[in-house]
């Protein structure tokens, strides 16, 4: 079985969330299964520069307005499988975050470099690789979303099966009526049974109109986006499609996340050797200026600094954090007031609050694996892979229990700790008082060193690497295509 994933981003070369972690681990654990997996992504300058001997499998002199673009095939430095690249320098040669100008505004042609995307993956699904031609095109997210409705819109009646991944529902690529015209579709197209939504374009609302599946990336997820409370005008196509959509966990990537061979740590640990787990804890209360003490509650937290991650919750929660003798550590950026706010906590309670503005990759391995809880008390949450990063490193989570955060951990009530399958603390109402709460629980149950090392333990040994979702995609994809093509 073909199948070619195409996304907008992908680690290590361009990661602005969780997508990039997925959409180069998920092909690489299919590809580990015998499929043979592909990528596809935009040209941006680290992936250019990550490229190797390439073949152009097709050129186009202005595509989608944005001048010469050429489709490569080759290999990429630190991705393990075959990659196609949209060399389009109109398009993908600028500075930064894919998505947003230096001015943190969406560049206003959005529209036109991530259909370009959409349709190159179409291009490559009808046919355009002489040599290679997928049986499934899986689209990750809004960026690729137009490549079903290519797909559909095309003349190729052998064209491949099409999967949509939401990654998170709240990003939709909403774009105004007026760049219909400029996509290339024809003008059946522009229908509330097509792209339109809501009187302009949508790029996740084709996406869910057209691919033969759709997926998300967990179970409660795919039951949240089918009310109008998380379905972000959505819901109702997903209500009506809901015997396509299916949850299916994400995983990690169990090398990269690896306490036993992290060279972001101090020195490796396990299960079975914890010592080196409070070697990172006063590594990491060190580097980040808090006192050092194995007996005080390490907080951890790397995050987008958004009211939609609940780190408002979390800033009004501090006085009491400090007050149970605990620390916090985070990392994160967003919100200029919460950037402010967490700042002047920090000075407000040296050597016990430490923040740190900004993203750092060895800095958020060092706070998975020094700390003694971390926290994500999002208002809304699709999947989450920090909490199973910290799953991994025996850093118990605390969570608020919606999406992929309540299907992925084992609340610390009576009876699960009795039976040794708690793995962290769940709180249910988005309140000042319910995180507050849950944070003194915690930390009531760390001064239990018998209690929270069989925590640990349960946590280290749950198993979310890909192998699991891997398996469940290929159902899916067996399920939509045939068994008697996977047999030829």
């Amino acid at each position: 079985m073909r199948v070619l994933h195409a996304a907008s981003e992908l680690y290590p070369l361009v990661k602005t969330g969780g997508l990039a972690d997925v959409a180069a681990a998920l092909p690489a654990a299919l590809a580990g299964n015998g499929i043979d997996a592909r990528v596809i992504l935009p040209g941006y300058p680290p992936v250019m520069a990550a490229l190797g001997e390439a073949e152009t499998i097709f050129a186009d002199a202005n595509l989608f307005g944005g001048g010469r673009a050429r489709l490569l095939r080759s290999r990429l430095d630190g991705v393990p499988v075959p990659a196609y690249v949209l060399d389009a320098p109109g398009h993908f040669d600028r500075p930064g975050n894919p998505y947003l100008r230096p001015d943190g505004k969406d560049w206003p042609d959005n529209h036109l470099r991530f259909a370009a995307l959409g349709w190159a993956a179409a291009r490559i699904g009808g046919g355009g690789d002489r040599d290679w031609r997928p049986d499934i095109v899986h689209a990750h997210d809004w960026q690729a979303g137009l490549a079903p409705a290519y797909l559909t819109h095309g003349e190729d009646e052998r064209r491949p099966r099409t999967v949509l991944t939401i990654h998170n529902l709240a990003y939709q690529g909403r774009f105004p009526p007026e760049s219909f015209a400029a996509l290339g579709l024809p003008s059946s197209a522009w229908s509330v049974e097509g792209v339109e939504f809501y009187g302009g374009v949508g790029f996740l609302k084709a996406g869910l109109w057209y691919a033969d599946r759709i997926t998300t990336v967990s179970r409660t997820y795919a039951k949240e986006i089918q009310t109008p409370e998380q379905g972000c005008g959505l819901d109702g196509l997903l209500r009506g499609r809901a015997g396509d959509l299916v949850g299916i966990v994400n995983g990690i990537d169990l090398d990269v996340w690896n306490p036993g061979a992290d060279p972001a740590l101090p020195e490796p640990f396990g299960i079975d050797h914890m010592s080196g787990k409070a070697a990172a804890k006063a590594d990491l209360q060190r580097r980040m200026g808090l006192r050092v003490d194995q007996d005080a509650p390490l907080f951890g937290v790397i995050s987008r600094l958004t009211w939609h991650k609940g780190l408002d919750l979390l800033l009004d929660a501090l006085p009491g954090l400090v007050g149970q003798g605990a620390q916090l550590a985070l990392l994160g950026s967003g919100d200029a007031e919460l950037e402010t706010g967490f700042a002047e906590a920090a000075r407000a309670y040296p050597g016990k609050v430490a923040v740190r503005i900004g993203y750092d990759e060895i800095l958020a391995h060092r706070i998975e694996g020094g700390s003694d809880i971390i926290m994500v008390p999002s208002r809304a949450e699709p999947c989450g892979l920090t909490q199973l990063y910290a799953l991994r490193y025996g850093s118990l989570p605390l969570v608020r229990g919606v999406g992929g955060l309540a299907d992925t951990i084992v609340n610390a009530e009576p009876e699960n700790v009795a039976a040794g399958t708690a793995t962290g603390f769940v709180f249910r109402e988005a309140t000042v008082e319910g995180l507050a709460g849950t944070i003194a629980w915690a930390c009531a149950l760390h001064r239990d060193h018998d209690v929270w090392q069989s925590m640990q333990r349960a946590a280290m040994e749950a198993d979310f690497g890909w192998a699991k979702a891997a398996r469940e995609y290929e159902a899916l994809y067996r399920d939509l295509i045939g068994r008697d093509l996977m047999e030829r």
